[in-house]
Formats: structure tokens, sequence, C-alpha cells
């Protein structure tokens, strides 16, 4: 379990990638200003097992381009498998969308109520060279792929996410988005 708290605690916190955002802005490229808010919300799961072992996380995120601001934000499990901590996407609970889904606004959801996305292909996770690094694919429909692919440290999150639709890339960027942690949990 040593693993996952590691994992956790790096990952939980509030991120920006503002120095990244600047150094684009000055290069005269065309780049997000980037947040995520990442919170871990067992407390507000009712009917986990005392055994229960892994961690939920509310990852609320933003992204701010050409003045245009789109928001999301997911439901993940992490669980240790291992050497490795594996991420396992969840469906928002009833109630919510990805645009009012915060931990803030989380009222308690029973876990036998909450649903795996079945769309979603966990990603995992290992240590390297001291660095969390993995990802996985994702087939959302015949015609829509995603690919996941991210890097943690202590001192940063480097995430890079790629939608494409009938091989097109309708959704990512060629250089991976660099968080800072700017707030602890």
């Amino acid at each position: 379990m040593r693993h996952l708290q590691d994992f956790i605690k790096i990952l939980s916190g509030r991120f920006n990638n503002v120095e990244q955002y600047r150094d684009m802005q000055t290069q005269g490229m065309e780049y997000p200003f980037a947040e995520h808010i990442n919170t871990v919300c067992n407390d507000k799961i009712s009917g986990l097992s005392e055994d229960f072992s892994g961690v939920f996380l509310v990852e609320e995120s933003r992204y701010t381009e050409r003045g245009k601001t789109h928001a999301s934000s997911h439901l993940f499990l992490f669980t240790e498998e291992g050497e490795t901590v594996q991420l396992t996407s969840y469906e928002i609970p009833d109630g919510y969308d990805k645009s009012n889904f915060t931990y803030e606004q989380l009222r308690t959801v029973n876990y036998s109520d909450l649903k795996v996305s079945k769309k979603f292909t966990p990603a995992i996770y290992q240590f390297k060279n001291g660095v969390w690094e993995g990802g996985s694919v994702s087939q959302f429909s015949p015609v829509l792929k995603f690919t996941l692919f991210e890097r943690f440290s202590e001192e940063w999150l480097e995430v890079s996410e790629c939608m494409e639709v009938n091989g097109k890339r309708t959704f990512g960027y060629d250089k991976p988005i660099l968080y800072k942690r700017i707030l602890n949990p």
C-alpha cells in the first residue's frame, strides 16, 4: 500500500501550467492555460468496506485557450496492483455532469451506486527513474480513440492527452502540459 500512498501524495493538490503557458506565449505559440484540482474523496463515498484499500479522487480540470474556458471533471479510483498503480475511471454519479461535478459540490454517494466507465481502459503507472509514468489507450467508439500518457513527480505532473476521430487529432497538443503544484491538499 506504500506505492499507492506515495502516488496519491504526489497527485493530490492544486496545479497549473502558468510557467509553460507564459513561455509558449513569449514564443508566439498557441497553448492553453490549464489547471487541475485533485482531491481525495473517500470521505464522501459511503458503503466502502473496512478493508477497502483504494483511493477515490475527484479531478477538476480547466483549459483556457483563445479566451474560451472548458471545464471537465472526473471520478477516478486508484488501486495498488503489485508494484504498479492502476487508475480506473468511473462515471460521474447521477445528478452531476462534467461541468458541475466538483469535490465541494459532491454530496455523499453510495459505493454501490457508482459505475465503472466502460469506455475508458484502465491506466497503469510504474515507478521508473524517480517518476511515476503510464497511461492507456481507450477506444471510446469505433471512430474515437483517446490516448493518455502521464509522468508524475513531486515537482510536476506531465500530461499528454490526445483525442482522435478517424485517425485525425481533434484534441491534444504537440507538447505535454506541464503542471506545477500551487497548493497542497
